[in-house]
């Protein structure tokens, strides 16, 4: 397709994929499901030169550089006609984005001194689509401010070749199967709090050495991520202790997601996750550390296979593609599927620990770029959230949270600091 950037006639439109149809209809009249990547650069941004980067850089994303349309049976995606105007960062992170917003752009481009930030909504991508245009913006901006080339590898993506079909594909039906696997499932403990009057959202950052967390994962036979969600899991066991008698209380599970492009092979840029909910029932006594490392670590290998996530992502996909669902009149079918949101959605799990990994980008883009940042919104019910990514040796594990206090932040550091993992600790707290 001829890109002009006047008018680009025929402007490209997608259906929203399997994972991407709840957000719409799932939406609050103070959330969207929103969440931020940032790249802290090594000098102040210059503006105009992110002006000219954007400008080339959204021509190759049309299914993230999108607005969210509606039509009368489903919401779908059009590319924008040019890019958004960059803007200065907010006051606190992810601040509420109005639907109708959304309907003209659904993502925003923000600069703070040295920082430049991408906040999406998910029905666009997911945090590793997300990750591949910020890491591309900043590979276009450094090209044009300082004059290198940057190789198009480790996510970077040619900016001025065409889009793929494969990046633009819903894998999701592509790998769905004829086997589905039921959704039902206990509920989990909730963090109750009161809310911040103003839509606040709280951010407190853990950095942490990153091989001194891979040494302790491994010291305990699990992964980080696995580390990491026993400790959230003991932080809240103790939040629930104190106002639950153990006879009365409820399971305490995290929810993880899952990038299914390596398990499946596939380039897509749009979401490809599933999550799992590993989690420990506490009334049958005290879990120990060690416990319940095992306990997750257990859960995760027997949900992250091939065939199992086959079997969950299929169920989903049936859903979408029943002959009632898709001839229901859009309004009809927005409240069916908040319902089921509702009733499902948040209830299974205290809240979200999402994890990047390690962020790679070409050796000539990194010493242009000294910090990472991922960070996910609260949800509505859930009201804590956690985003995990690893960049030149530190691990940034970024809680947000939109309920004034909690004590979980304060439990997770000291669950940390027992097994021997220092963290320094920063915070927008007011």
């Amino acid at each position: 397709m001829a890109h002009n950037n006047d008018s680009r006639a025929g402007l490209r439109w997608m259906k929203l994929d399997n994972a991407a149809k709840i957000y719409p209809a799932a939406r609050r009249r103070r959330w969207n499901n929103m969440f931020g990547l940032s790249a802290t650069m090594s000098e102040p941004v210059d503006r105009d030169v992110l002006r000219e980067a954007l400008d080339t850089t959204v021509l190759r994303f049309p299914s993230i550089a999108a607005r969210l349309r509606k039509g009368a049976f489903w919401y779908y995606l059009e590319e924008l006609r040019r890019a958004p105007e960059i803007e200065d960062e907010g006051a606190y992170p992810l601040m509420y984005m109005p639907f109708e917003r959304i309907r003209k752009c659904a993502l925003k481009v923000l600069v703070y001194e040295n920082r430049i930030a991408v906040e999406f909504y998910h029905a666009l991508t997911d945090g590793n689509g997300g990750l591949v245009f910020l890491k591309s913006l900043i590979a276009e901006y450094v090209e044009r401010r300082y004059g290198v080339i940057i190789p198009v590898s480790d996510g970077v993506l040619d900016r001025r070749e065409a889009p793929r079909a494969e990046e633009l594909c819903d894998s999701f039906l592509e790998v769905s199967g004829d086997v589905s696997k039921s959704r039902a499932e206990p509920n989990s403990y909730h963090i109750d709090g009161v809310r911040e009057k103003d839509g606040f959202v709280n951010l407190t950052t853990f950095i942490i050495d990153s091989d001194l967390l891979r040494e302790t994962a491994r010291s305990y036979g699990v992964s980080v991520t696995t580390l990491l969600t026993a400790a959230i899991i003991r932080a809240t066991c103790r939040i629930q202790d104190s106002h639950v008698a153990r006879r009365h209380q409820k399971m305490v599970k995290v929810l993880v997601p899952v990038d299914l492009r390596r398990l499946f092979g596939s380039q897509t840029l749009r979401n490809f996750s599933l999550y799992l909910t590993p989690g420990i029932d506490p009334r049958v006594g005290e879990w120990s550390f060690d416990e319940v490392c095992h306990a997750v670590h257990h859960q995760m290998a027997l949900g992250v296979t091939k065939k199992e996530m086959t079997m969950r992502l299929t169920k989903n996909v049936n859903s979408e593609k029943s002959l009632i669902v898709r001839v229901m009149p859009l309004f009809i079918k927005n409240f069916v599927m908040k319902s089921v949101y509702d009733a499902v959605g948040e209830k299974k799990s205290v809240m979200d620990l999402s994890n990047l990994g390690i962020i790679k980008i070409p050796s000539e883009l990194e010493k242009y770029v000294d910090r990472f940042d991922f960070i996910i919104g609260a949800l509505p019910n859930t009201h804590e959230n956690c985003a995990v990514l690893s960049y030149k040796g530190k691990t940034y594990i970024n809680f947000t949270r939109d309920i004034q206090k909690s004590k979980l932040e304060l439990y997770f550091h000291e669950e940390l600091r027992a097994i021997g993992i220092r963290a320094k600790v920063e915070s927008n707290r007011r």
